[in-house]
């Protein structure tokens, strides 16, 4: 089993930053992608951020410039900074992580972490 614990959401104003925390913990052997997606009221669930286990990122183009993913490989942690957050960037976070097992993959997901933007 795989338990992924996310800590970081809050409310932060206009302008500011945050910075969201994913840590995976149990039967993991191969992390090949750990990333973020979010999701607001009446909406899809969306791709935010995704980083690999050789390091390359992606990032929804709303988000350019803005947020940073990054990753601890000792600890199995994935993190999210966000800057120059905006209101349009309210919604629940959700962490991902897809480990490979003989040639098969997993997905795993956090509980999800409330950000809210106020203007």
């Amino acid at each position: 089993q795989v338990q992924l614990v996310e800590s970081g959401g809050g409310l932060v104003q206009a302008g500011g930053s945050l910075r969201l925390s994913c840590a995976a913990s149990g039967s993991i052997f191969s992390i090949r992608v750990m990333g973020w997606y979010r999701q607001a009221p009446g909406k899809q669930r969306d791709l935010v951020a995704t980083i690999t286990s050789g390091g390359s990122t992606n990032y929804v183009d709303s988000v350019k410039g803005r947020f940073t993913i990054s990753r601890d490989s000792a600890k199995n942690t994935v993190l999210l900074q966000m800057s120059s957050l905006k209101p349009e960037d309210t919604a629940v976070y959700y962490c991902n992580v897809r480990i490979t097992s003989g040639g098969m993959y997993f997905d795993y997901w956090g509980q999800g972490t409330q950000v809210t933007v106020s203007s």
